[in-house]
């Protein structure tokens, strides 16, 4: 299952050289996944209000391959690597036409409202399967 999510690089988005600030790219493959689980049909408001649980990130392994710039047009892909009962693995890449910019492997958890590790909910397994 993948997705994919358009990106603008604003001016706010850059560093002094003029690239993209190195830290952005993570929030934008966060507004990815936010994206990627809101088309999925998941709910997160009524998932945390409704079972007590949200998603976060557990690990991110990130490479930093080319630099964008001020007014790119970049896309970011996310792709299923692996769910299993308690996580979910997926892949992110950042491109620019061609070029990939940036890729990361990301595993996200569930927690439950006291902050401790929950089972991913069923429903989400079996959208995801």
């Amino acid at each position: 299952m993948s997705h994919s999510f358009p990106i603008r690089v604003y001016y706010e988005d850059t560093d002094m050289a003029g690239i993209v600030y190195y830290a952005n790219y993570l929030k934008y493959i966060e507004r990815a996944r936010s994206d990627w689980v809101r088309q999925l049909g998941i709910d997160q408001n009524a998932m945390r209000e409704t079972e007590g649980l949200v998603f976060a990130v557990r690990r991110l392994e990130a490479d930093y391959l080319a630099s964008a710039k001020f007014d790119d047009e970049l896309e970011v892909r996310t792709r299923t690597q692996a769910v299993t009962g308690a996580r979910l693995v997926l892949e992110q890449v950042v491109t620019r036409g061609k070029d990939t910019l940036f890729s990361a492997v990301v595993t996200l958890v569930c927690i439950n409202d006291t902050g401790h590790p929950a089972r991913l909910p069923a429903n989400i397994r079996l959208l995801l399967h």
